[in-house]
């Protein structure tokens, strides 16, 4: 899967996406439409230096480890976030230029 192109886009309302920025984008949005990778997203950008590691993550769910694991990773390869093992943990930190982009993209109001 490609990452989310960080030099994307001008407001929607600006002007129209090219087919690769809609498939990167639609990527980008599939990956964030499921409630728990949303509030995932939303708590590791959140958090102190936007970073977090798994074990700080589980504990907001009611679903197990492996699956919170299963989602994180959805959203890395959709490019919303990057991962780093230290010792036995995994940390996850969100691209800052994927969010800008999302930022960008839907940051001017239409009118």
């Amino acid at each position: 899967m490609e990452l989310l192109d960080v030099n994307c886009c001008a407001p929607l309302s600006r002007e129209p996406l090219t087919a690769r920025q809609a498939v990167d984008l639609a990527a980008a949005f599939k990956a964030l439409g499921d409630p728990v990778r949303l509030r995932l997203f939303s708590l590791i950008a959140s958090h102190e230096g936007q970073e977090a590691c798994v074990c700080e993550l589980t504990g907001e769910f009611d679903v197990s480890q492996p699956t919170i694991s299963h989602h994180l990773k959805v959203l890395r390869e959709a490019g919303l976030l990057t991962s780093e093992r230290r010792a036995s943990w995994v940390y996850y930190r969100v691209r800052a230029e994927a969010l800008d982009a999302l930022g960008r993209l839907l940051g001017t109001p239409v009118g």
